[in-house]
């Protein structure tokens, strides 16, 4: 009985040393991988991308002036009408054109203003507003308008902050895709390079920001063509 005794004892501390063994080798590898994963480099990739504008809002303001007030809304609603029948006939379609109510000033009323005796008594400001995804026939009308000045319709500078023509971009969404697979492949090409000079090996990605897009005009004297930015901040494991 006591022989069995000590054959169960041996077994028992045999099995409990190479549990206890088996235990010291797994957390001694479990711990050069560990070590090995602390080494990581992070690394940025961009992808830039440019687009026609596929928008664009076109503010048109004319002013006009007047001594007789009838007279001057007459002046103003004519003038909107040759506007209107010169978009029409570039294309641009009459769901595409609004048009807000005249801002008339009478001078008169003003103090710091009051009208001399050569001078006409009220003034109008009229705002007639394209917003259409026609760009190039927009942008045709615009070259064009000229003609409309030269009958007498005295347009307010292009160049005002409130008569500026903006374009914009619309379709980030359908594009992101693709320039988020650019931007992680230049990052990773980046990643290898770094690997390949300090003799490691590139693992796996431990984390990943995709980044903001951003989207901006190419250059002042074409704000119709659309310059898409996304830089993507990606950390990888490095290993000997």
């Amino acid at each position: 009985m006591s022989k069995k005794r000590e054959i169960g004892t041996t077994f028992v501390g045999i099995c409990l040393f190479l549990g206890l063994f088996s235990l010291g080798y797994f957390i001694q590898k479990s711990a050069v991988t560990l070590k090995e994963y602390d080494r990581v480099v992070t690394v940025k990739g961009l992808a830039e991308k440019e687009y026609p504008a596929d928008r664009v809002l076109w503010p048109i303001q004319f002013t006009a002036a007047n001594s007789d007030l009838a007279e001057l809304y007459a002046v103003v609603e004519n003038n909107t009408a040759k506007i209107q029948s010169y978009l029409l006939a570039r294309g641009i379609e009459a769901s595409e054109i609004a048009i807000s109510p005249p801002a008339v000033t009478d001078k008169l009323v003003q103090d710091y203003n009051s009208p001399g005796k050569d001078q006409l008594r009220y003034s109008s400001t009229q705002t007639i507003t394209v917003y259409s995804n026609k760009v190039e026939k927009v942008r045709l009308a615009i070259d064009g308008i000229v003609e409309l000045g030269k009958q007498g319709i005295a347009f307010k500078g292009a160049n005002d902050y409130e008569n500026k023509t903006e374009y914009s971009f619309t379709k980030l969404n359908e594009i992101k895709p693709a320039m988020v697979e650019e931007a992680t492949r230049n990052a990773r090409e980046v990643a290898q390079k770094f690997a390949k000079d300090s003799s490691s090996t590139l693992g796996r990605i431990k984390t990943a920001n995709q980044g903001q897009f951003s989207i901006e005009s190419r250059d002042k004297n074409n704000p119709n063509i659309k310059k898409v930015r996304v830089v993507s901040t990606i950390e990888y494991y490095l290993s000997d």
